[in-house]
């Protein structure tokens, strides 16, 4: 009996600490990119008349830095696994490949969420231990709303989203303050029947801000991508 007993101590032991494991990011090589690929991936985010003369920034071992500095005001990054929902059943995806070229009213408050989040994971923080701290940093007022007028690009037919959503559609992305989202998007007519405008609804994740999607026919490289029918 006693050694029953132990067996399942041990094995309770060894399920906690799997489950503590799965809640951190892999390890950071299966993250990284080559520097040219990434920046080439970044600037497919937008079409090029804004993506040329962007600053492009590349995921390395202490975060994002400057690849090449632009003269327009967007910066346009790769996100990882971890900028999803903290509720995403893959949340540390290494397959995860978000290219997005931000304005500058995006990039100076709504990127400040991705180098936060993105300086925990590299910290080791677990997922939850991320979320806690967001959460407590907004409370605190210790990080931005998002600036009038931020928007952002995501227009590459190479992203990689996730599993079932692969490269989703070609959008592009408005942030507005929460309260814009009153009655379900109803104060921008989002999700009604022919309006080209979908609310990101689906998924709360704690960010100050409601995004709103719309879908466009083409990729930033001009090609025809598929047409948004409904959410």
């Amino acid at each position: 009996m006693i050694l029953v007993r132990v067996c399942i101590l041990l094995a309770g032991v060894f399920a906690l600490a799997a489950t503590a494991g799965n809640d951190t990011m892999a390890p950071l090589s299966q993250y990284l990119m080559s520097p040219q690929a990434e920046i080439a991936l970044a600037r497919s985010a937008a079409p090029a008349v804004v993506s040329k003369r962007a600053t492009i920034m590349v995921l390395g071992a202490r975060g994002y830095s400057v690849a090449q500095k632009g003269q327009n005001g967007f910066t346009c990054i790769v996100e990882r696994g971890w900028m999803q929902p903290f509720g995403a059943p893959n949340f540390w995806s290494v397959k995860m490949r978000a290219p997005i070229c931000y304005n500058a009213a995006a990039a100076r408050s709504v990127l400040v969420y991705t180098f936060k989040r993105t300086e925990m994971a590299l910290a080791g923080a677990g997922k939850s231990q991320i979320q806690d701290r967001i959460v407590a940093a907004i409370a605190a007022h210790a990080l931005p709303t998002p600036a009038p007028s931020s928007m952002a690009y995501m227009m590459s037919k190479s992203q990689y989203l996730n599993d079932d959503a692969k490269a989703w559609y070609s959008h592009v992305m408005i942030f507005t303050p929460m309260d814009d989202s009153a009655n379900a998007g109803a104060s921008w007519g989002a999700d009604r029947r022919l309006s080209p405008v979908v609310l990101d609804a689906q998924d709360k994740m704690p960010e100050p801000w409601t995004c709103f999607f719309i879908p466009v026919a083409y990729w930033s490289d001009g090609t025809p991508a598929p047409l948004y029918s409904g959410t």
